[in-house]
């Protein structure tokens, strides 16, 4: 296994290799500039300030300083804020969104796997009929138009939550709800369907022929196999939920890493694109290294080579 993840690494820093050149060239190539504005300013302080920020260097030149300075840490500094440096503002607000991320995350876990398993428990009752509207109903509405109606039914009208920042649990409670719903119904409609495929394998009518009760059988034998799908699914969606969202951030006023990537792709940031657009290409991929982990534990028949 060592020797998979070794290799896996490689390919990983290869990527992100590309993906670096990609997002680079393909920013400098969108119209307009970092320090465009409604209102003009001045030739000669815009001049001043490419110079300032190497701007006004050949692109392959830019490149090269840019590569250099990711290897070494230094991803350079925002044009927006002037005064942080790219890898300043991705300590100070990844945490926040990791954090909002991780609960929602929780909150998509803890309800979508009972759920599905419920559902497939119950195949063709009045439970899996309730279970698999929630599932539909929940991917049918966005965070977008959920955030808001959290906010007004248990924020002003009930009055049980605060509805912005994010500075006691109780602030946790409404972005983490209005972001892991929508993935909690998803993994439940996963879970369910995939449960139904594996309760109608071999080995589990071996199970039940050997005497196991019914929980053991599903709880232990086929759910195991059956999570595997989820865990695929939970890869990429982890890494995109833990590097910020910026609809749900924006709603509740979440002092997260979302709103900067947001942000800097309309401000012409190149820097903060550049690092946020690294930073999600990394978890992607280690997350896909930890997935493919958990195969091996979840189905022994599978093997890392």
């Amino acid at each position: 296994m060592a020797a998979y993840i070794v290799r896996r690494v490689l390919h990983s820093l290869l990527a992100l290799f590309v993906l670096a050149t990609l997002v680079f060239f393909l920013t400098r190539a969108l119209p307009g500039g970092p320090f465009d504005r409604e209102r003009a300013l001045p030739p000669e302080i815009v001049h001043n300030l490419e110079v300032h920020y190497g701007l006004h260097e050949p692109l392959h030149r830019q490149y090269l300083a840019f590569l250099w300075g990711a290897l070494r840490g230094d991803l350079g500094p925002s044009y927006a804020s002037r005064t942080d440096t790219v890898t300043a503002l991705i300590a100070r607000h990844l945490p926040v969104s990791a954090e909002l991320g991780l609960w929602a995350l929780l909150v998509a876990v803890g309800l979508g796997i009972p759920l599905g398993v419920l559902a497939a428990w119950h195949h063709n009752t009045l439970l899996d009929a309730l279970a698999t509207t929630l599932a539909v109903l929940g991917r049918s509405v966005p965070p977008i138009a959920l955030a808001p109606l959290l906010i007004l039914v248990f924020g002003l009208q009930l009055r049980w939550l605060p509805v912005a920042r994010f500075d006691t649990p109780a602030h946790r409670v409404l972005p983490a709800l209005a972001l892991g719903l929508g993935m909690a119904a998803l993994i439940a409609r996963l879970t369910r369907s995939t449960l139904l495929q594996v309760i109608r394998e071999d080995y589990i009518r071996t199970a039940r022929a050997k005497g196991l009760s019914e929980w053991r059988v599903v709880l232990v034998h086929a759910l195991r196999n059956a999570l595997i799908p989820v865990v695929t699914l939970l890869g990429p969606l982890a890494a995109a939920v833990v590097t910020g969202t910026f609809i749900v951030e924006f709603f509740f006023a979440v002092p997260g890493l979302g709103r900067y990537y947001i942000v800097s792709i309309g401000n012409r940031d190149y820097p903060v694109i550049m690092g946020t657009s690294l930073l999600f290409g990394a978890l992607i991929m280690a997350a896909n290294v930890a997935v493919d982990v958990l195969y091996s534990w979840l189905d022994p028949r599978i093997r890392l080579e």
